[in-house]
């Protein structure tokens, strides 16, 4: 019997499955960057600035990053930079880092200071494409923008992991400042690369991320789908990312059985508008403004069209109900939904790691 342990939240869960019923497990793995190598990109940062370092979204990766520089900090004689981060994760970030470390809430509203350098891990995105800094800070700063680069997705079903319009607009808005970033790309296994610069800049690694990250297989009918890291499944929405990245690969009438905690709710104000009955799918198809989530909220109603969703989470059972969608109370219990679903010889493909994975499916 094949034990397989996968994220959820802040903590791992074991999956028991039969071998009769395990078809494979899919993980980004592959070699990672070697602490040599780091610090002689890191070293390219000039450090005798004051340096206010800003944690996008945080990550093991992430971490190692801000060690290498403390310790390279400490080699010169040079004072740690500041670190700035949202309230709900100082707490966190101050429990792996030195007690004299300055760990403080990000409450700039503008991007004039040439001292910000924003950290953060790559993912992928069902409008962007990928998940940058300049995406994020277009999200945080530019929200005027957001219906522009809603206006130039790639249709009605996400796209991530491709070069598409809509992140040009995230380039273009971020252009405009004089702020560095540290773009972060990784894997199961750790950290693989990063680039250093201004993050309309920085963003060019992605394609080193997608050629790690994509994997081609045979469409399949059953899948379980952890987002392999606690910052992945935080929100409802936030976890979407990990359907969005192997939607192409799950069969017709197929089954997907996502395990996301999602510790702060939904985490998008148009999926939650949705569940109080304040907005619909047509109306956002042609919306005349933005409103945050609300690509998601279209891409899930496209996708399930297609194919079945299940969710372990600790969401409200009728937040789910709006959606269609199946709360499931565990991992054992998936497994049994899905062998009720699809029968008892069913074979099931585990995705460890799906924030950073791209499936594409063989016709």
């Amino acid at each position: 019997m094949p034990e397989i342990w996968l994220n959820y939240g802040i903590n791992d869960v074991v999956l028991d499955v039969q071998a009769e019923n395990f078809d494979e497990k899919i993980s980004n793995n592959g070699p990672i960057l070697e602490d040599t190598k780091l610090v002689e990109k890191l070293v390219s940062l000039d450090i005798t600035k004051p340096l206010e370092l800003v944690i996008s979204n945080y990550s093991n990766n992430v971490q190692r990053v801000l060690t290498k520089l403390f310790e390279i900090c400490e080699e010169k004689s040079v004072s740690k930079p500041k670190i700035f981060a949202q309230k709900r994760i100082i707490d966190l970030i101050k429990s792996y880092n030195p007690e004299d470390s300055v760990i403080s809430e990000f409450e700039e509203n503008s991007l004039e200071n040439s001292n910000l350098v924003f950290i953060g891990e790559m993912e992928f995105n069902g409008m962007f494409g990928f998940e940058t800094i300049s995406t994020r800070l277009l999200k945080q700063f530019g929200g005027e923008n957001m219906l522009e680069a809603f206006s130039k997705r790639n249709g009605d079903l996400p796209c991530p992991g491709k070069e598409v319009s809509s992140i040009e607009v995230a380039k273009k808005f971020t252009d405009s400042f004089d702020i560095s970033s540290i773009e972060i790309i990784g894997n199961t296994d750790g950290l693989v690369d990063l680039e250093i610069g201004h993050p309309s800049k920085t963003m060019s690694i992605s394609r080193s991320f997608r050629n790690s990250a994509l994997k081609q297989i045979e469409k399949h009918k059953s899948f379980i789908v952890s987002t392999g890291k606690d910052s992945s499944n935080d929100s409802f929405s936030k976890s979407l990312n990990s359907i969005w990245n192997i939607y192409s690969s799950v069969k017709n009438d197929g089954l997907v059985i996502l395990l996301a905690e999602c510790k702060i709710g939904i985490g998008s104000n148009a999926i939650q508008h949705y569940i109080d009955n304040r907005i619909t799918v047509e109306r956002i198809k042609n919306a005349t403004k933005y409103v945050d989530g609300m690509e998601d909220l279209l891409y899930l109603h496209e996708i399930q069209k297609k194919f079945h969703i299940g969710l372990v989470s600790i969401l409200p059972d009728f937040y789910m109900k709006k959606f269609d969608i199946k709360l499931l109370d565990g991992i054992k219990k998936s497994l049994e939904y899905i062998l009720k679903i699809h029968g008892p010889n069913q074979k099931i493909k585990v995705v460890e790691d799906a924030a950073r994975v791209i499936l594409e499916g063989k016709n």
